[in-house]
């Protein structure tokens, strides 16, 4: 009978280990429902075969090997932005952390965290996902020093800040200034907004918010590169154009908010060398000065 408390007092001292052996992924991208929607796959194809997207010179290939072997995590959290992902408590923490009450899952997860068939996550559930702790921001749990150290961070949001960012400036820059100081410092990090809509209504309320959350990253001096995803070329490849977003059965689209993964495909042809460039920028910058 002594050995079950022996054995009990085993399992409990072996428990934080088992926890201890989370790999952190050398490339990680977050970002909101267009990842589970569309995207997640492009993103992933585009990140895990970098050299072949993005011909290196040889001093940009020496560069790449901080990104390590190019474990690369796809997230994509539905109803988010950047003001959920540094928000402590209530509804900003909830978007990420609340437990959808139909599907129970709100994320949908590509790459190195998932290798699964099935992408939908609930956050929060799942080794690769403790990102809700007591207190702290998604971010804050999420680069805590025993979790997730990656070596190249890729943020793409804009759809559900529009109306924020659309509207005010201020709250624009109050969140680009609470992710910078929640973000590792010296992290080479990347923040590109999201792929056009369908219609042109919407376009146009996100190219304002566009334009105020690239001013806030100026204004706040972030160390984080800034792409535009709503560009003259990639408006004019989604405005209006069905084949790139989700039909119902007559044929009319019934989501215009989230481009397909045939258009997340032709968004990232598009974007090629601008977001070749930022990279190489972000990780050489990274890198040490040889002098």
């Amino acid at each position: 009978m002594r050995l079950i408390p022996a054995l009990l007092s085993a399992l409990l001292l072996a428990t934080p280990a088992q926890a201890e052996d989370f790999v952190s992924p050398d490339i990680v991208i977050l970002g909101d429902s267009q990842i589970p929607f569309g995207s997640g796959p492009a993103f992933l194809d585009f990140f895990e075969n970098i050299k072949t997207h993005c011909p290196p010179t040889e001093a940009q290939a020496k560069d790449l090997k901080t990104l390590g072997e190019m474990k690369v995590a796809v997230i994509g959290v539905r109803s988010t932005s950047l003001h959920s992902w540094t928000a402590r408590k209530g509804r900003g923490k909830g978007a990420i952390c609340d437990v959808d009450k139909k599907w129970k899952a709100n994320a949908g997860t590509f790459g190195f965290i998932n290798r699964s068939s099935h992408k939908y996550v609930q956050i929060g559930r799942g080794k690769p996902y403790q990102f809700c702790k007591p207190g702290k921001s998604a971010f804050e749990a999420m680069f805590a020093p025993d979790y997730y150290k990656p070596r190249l961070l890729l943020m793409s949001f804009l759809g559900n800040a529009t109306k924020r960012w659309g509207t005010s400036r201020e709250k624009a820059l109050e969140d680009v200034q609470k992710t910078m100081a929640q973000i590792p410092a010296g992290m080479p990090c990347i923040f590109m907004t999201t792929a056009p809509a369908y219609s042109e209504k919407i376009i146009k309320r996100r190219l304002k918010a566009q334009a105020n959350i690239k001013w806030a990253f100026e204004e706040a001096g972030a160390e984080c590169t800034f792409i535009e995803g709503a560009t003259p070329r990639t408006v004019a490849a989604n405005q209006g154009n069905k084949q790139y977003f989700r039909l119902n059965k007559s044929g009319r689209v019934k989501d215009p908010f989230h481009p397909n993964e045939k258009a997340a495909k032709n968004f990232f042809a598009i974007e090629m060398e601008t977001i070749c460039t930022a990279i190489y920028k972000e990780i050489g910058d990274a890198m040490p000065d040889p002098s």
